[in-house]
């Protein structure tokens, strides 16, 4: 958890709040919606954003029980700083017909299937690994990235009735993803 809140990060809010207001969203949707749109400076992600206010509470409770946090790729990882994560890509080994992310994303699966956070912000063919992987879990975030299959990741992991956060578009990316994630890490102390 941090400690403090920059000057900077509070006055960022202060204006974000004046562009969107998110008063009438569950807490934890929120201060999802508003750390992604804190990070990109992008209003517009309100209205793309899926969010499930129980699957987020039950993240946030598996985050802070000690529940592993396994990201996709490293640049997610990079983005969550009040915690150390797994980085899937880092397990992958070459699997015929899979990509790295999705090599990477099988093998954290079988070391980790039930009761670890995922959050994925690269590869939609990790995305897709992960729901086939069949793990069980509080929250997945998926936020993979790109013209090809992003959109049809995202769509079914909603399918899927894993608890998730995710969007409807084309985009996302690590920085969207570790928000995120940091979201529900630094709930109690948004500006």
């Amino acid at each position: 958890m941090r400690t403090s809140v920059h000057p900077i990060e509070i006055e960022s809010y202060a204006i974000l709040r004046t562009r969107l207001d998110t008063t009438d969203l569950p807490p934890l949707t929120r201060a999802v919606v508003e750390r992604v749109v804190h990070t990109s400076a992008d209003p517009s992600w309100a209205g793309d954003l899926v969010c499930d206010e129980d699957a987020l509470r039950a993240g946030r409770a598996a985050l802070r029980a000690g529940a592993p946090l396994i990201t996709d790729v490293r640049m997610v990882a990079v983005g969550i700083t009040s915690r150390p994560t797994i980085v899937a890509l880092d397990l992958a080994e070459a699997v015929d017909g899979l990509t790295r992310s999705a090599a990477g994303i099988r093998a954290a699966a079988a070391a980790h299937p039930d009761g670890a956070v995922w959050v994925v912000g690269n590869a939609p063919t990790a995305l897709v690994e992960l729901i086939r992987c069949g793990v069980t879990t509080p929250l997945v975030i998926g936020l993979p990235v790109g013209f090809v299959g992003s959109v049809a990741a995202k769509a079914a992991l909603r399918a899927s009735g894993l608890p998730a956060v995710s969007n409807r578009s084309e985009r996302g990316g690590a920085a969207a993803a570790a928000a995120a994630a940091n979201a529900l890490l630094y709930s109690e102390e948004n500006p």
